[in-house]
């Protein structure tokens, strides 16, 4: 039952999601100094901060690792994560995403929507996470925050709700007016709390008609709004706040604040909006799960069965740390708890209340809670951890394919169990890395999203375990597809060598599938295929699509269908048709025309507007296709679509060109066809 005396209203459970550099770590750690969490403003540049408190990412002043906190505000926790704001790090966000309630959206006030800050939005978007939008860095040279408001409405295409007029510009931003109370916030230089007073005289006027427009545009969207917005012209603070609070969290408009957390300005207001805005364990809906292929419900309620989801691991020396969210039940230290997915039972040794790398011991958490578990062997990310007598599946994070690989060996041969060991621990803690042996060469291949991402493996596998290795070349991953398909292709399975034989008939059409992955289909009659047989040979197909004929890559984008067969009363079983159906579809690829397909990046670079033509005939020669071009604070930004496998070395080599002056950021954006001229392997 829902009542105000619930403890779970007070709990929040957010993340902080932007672009790279749009000052995530920076915003997070003022939320922890303004909380009394934390006694010092933590400063990326310094090393200092709380969340970035991996070597590596002090050492790249970037977020890799997506890091939880817990501090409070005005009577609420906040369960807080910073995520990873690089395109390579995107499977962290994913996961955070897939447990939190609530984010904040971070923005450079002179940047505005950047790719990243998209391709987060849009992860949100899928997990119907309600956002509000934090316009950070307004005392930089060309900060607007209302061209920063139309990238949002352009680019993500929400509502922005703007709730407050910026007091001052570029260097001279001191503080907010607050449209919803009408008052102005001030903070003075070397003070941290900010001064609260009478709109200035001189924005009086510009105040009032962004009041006007934002009742406006929330009784556009808010029917009880709407009705009090026709019968008295205006709308009260409270009427205001409300609407503000039911949009949030149905996705129908987005709250918008602005200030500069370096300087501390605009914090106390975020604070205040992420309490009053963004939802509580209690207004999203119950999770759902599966329970013997029926769905389940389970409610937010600490006296519920127990479900919790395992979003992340730690896999350190000293033991496994496994962070959970618990979505329903309680779980306290001590107890046993079951992982739905493999049936293992497991004991939970300590509870940890987290922040960053260090942790306050807990005897029990409730549903809403994010904890950390102590104890935990088996979990991994994704695992549904569940009261032994109430097991329940719940979906877990999905995981993006690696697009990049290296070879990874160590350069002493008797450090190669060592190696192995180490490589297994990091595609523990990282889904999204993989490791596998070329069958051909024999090396060990380490795959994932980006150069950066297998960079920061590999250079963890020489800290943290002290490993010398060497790494090869990175190379991207290929797929193939088919550009024409056959039909009426006939195989035939006949095996004999003593005792019950083998024998599968299978006549194959295959055709290419333009959305991508494979479909597989029988048109046979008359029971010529008996139904289980087929299911044989679907599972046999599907085994072919392992390895296809250009160049033993993955194979996608065909639709197999089988028309026509044959059975032999003894000899015919699903064995002998698996095989037909691997065999036969891996004979029908090779008389198909098959096409390479490479993964494409699109690129977004930043250079000075004397170093265009530079960087326009350095794209053309890594065969990319420029798609935009526009001149942005002061800068030129060019968008292009290029293979992935021409962007290495490209940040090296864009510092030359540009003498250190341009940046650029990448994400993908699938397959394309390869030149003739790529490699096969």
């Amino acid at each position: 039952m829902r009542t105000s005396t619930n403890p779970l209203t007070t709990v929040r459970n957010l993340g902080i999601l932007a672009h790279v550099d749009a000052g995530k770590t920076t915003v997070t750690e003022r939320i922890l100094y303004t909380t009394g969490t934390t006694y010092k403003r933590g400063e990326v540049h310094d090393g200092t901060t709380v969340t970035d408190f991996d070597p590596q990412e002090r050492d790249r002043g970037i977020t890799i690792f997506a890091a939880a906190v817990s501090c409070s505000w005005d009577g609420h926790r906040i369960n807080l994560i910073d995520t990873p704001g690089h395109v390579d790090f995107a499977d962290e966000v994913e996961r955070s995403l897939r447990v939190l309630d609530g984010a904040v959206a971070v923005f450079d006030a002179v940047a505005g929507v950047e790719p990243q800050s998209e391709s987060v939005w849009r992860q949100a978007d899928r997990h119907g996470v309600p956002r509000i939008a934090f316009v950070n860095k307004m005392d930089r040279v060309g900060a607007d925050l209302d061209t920063a408001v139309a990238s949002i409405r352009e680019r993500l295409h929400p509502v922005p709700l703007v709730t407050q007029l910026p007091i001052g510009t570029e260097d001279g931003f001191t503080g907010v007016v607050d449209l919803l109370r009408m008052r102005a916030l001030v903070w003075a230089d070397g003070v941290d709390t900010p001064e609260e007073g009478p709109v200035p005289d001189a924005l009086s006027e510009e105040a009032a008609r962004r009041r006007r427009l934002l009742e406006e545009a929330v009784a556009e969207q808010h029917p009880a709004a709407l009705e009090e917005f026709c019968d008295r012209e205006t709308l009260t603070a409270a009427t205001l706040a409300a609407a503000l609070r039911d949009l949030t969290r149905t996705g129908d408009g987005v709250v918008v604040l602005c200030g500069s957390a370096y300087r501390n300005r605009g914090v106390e207001p975020l604070l205040d909006a992420v309490v009053a805005y963004l939802p509580s364990p209690l207004d999203v809906p119950p999770v759902r799960g599966t329970h013997d292929g029926a769905d389940e419900e389970r409610p937010a309620d600490p006296a519920a069965p127990m479900a919790a989801l395992a979003f992340k691991v730690n896999a350190t020396p000293t033991g496994r740390l496994t962070y959970l969210r618990v979505y329903s039940g309680t779980i306290e230290k001590g107890d046993t708890v079951r992982d739905a997915g493999t049936g293992r039972t497991e004991r939970v040794g300590r509870l940890l209340r987290v922040r960053a790398d260090r942790h306050d011991p807990l005897e029990r958490a409730v549903a809403g809670d994010i904890v950390a578990v102590i104890g935990l062997k088996g979990a991994r990310a994704g695992s549904t951890l569940c009261a032994p007598d109430a097991p329940l599946v719940l979906e877990p994070p999905g995981v993006a394919e690696p697009v990049v690989h290296v070879a990874v060996e160590a350069r002493r041969a008797t450090d190669t169990d060592r190696l192995a060991s180490a490589l297994a621990r990091l595609t523990e803690e990282d889904p999204s890395l993989a490791v596998r042996t070329d069958p051909e060469t024999g090396q060990t291949v380490l795959s994932g999203m980006g150069e950066l991402h297998l960079e920061v493996a590999v250079e963890r596998v020489r800290r943290e375990h002290g490993l010398e290795v060497t790494v090869g070349r990175p190379g991207v991953a290929y797929r193939e597809t088919v550009g024409a398909g056959v039909t009426g292709f006939v195989h035939r399975h006949v095996k004999q060598d003593g005792g019950a034989g083998q024998f599968a008939h299978v006549v194959l059409d295959v055709e290419p599938r333009e959305e991508g992955g494979f479909e597989f289909r029988s048109t046979v009659v008359g029971g010529r295929v008996p139904q289980e047989f087929v299911r044989a040979v679907e599972a046999g197909c599907r085994d072919a699509l392992a390895e296809g004929p250009l160049g033993g890559h993955p194979v996608t984008g065909l639709r197999v269908t089988l028309t026509d067969g044959q059975t032999h009363v003894k000899d015919s079983s699903d064995t002998a048709f698996r095989t037909a159906g691997r065999f036969g579809l891996r004979d029908a690829l090779r008389a198909s025309r098959m096409v390479l397909l490479e993964p494409v990046v699109e690129v977004t670079v930043t250079v000075p507007e004397d170093a265009v033509g530079g960087v326009l005939g350095d794209l053309a020669a890594r065969r990319g296709r420029v798609t935009g071009s526009e001149t942005r604070g002061g800068a030129a930004v060019v968008t292009a679509t290029v293979p992935l496998a021409e962007l290495f070395g490209y940040a090296t080599r864009l510092r030359s060109r540009t003498q250190g002056r341009g940046t650029f950021t990448a994400r993908p954006t699938g397959y394309a066809p390869a030149p003739a001229e790529a490699p096969a392997r």
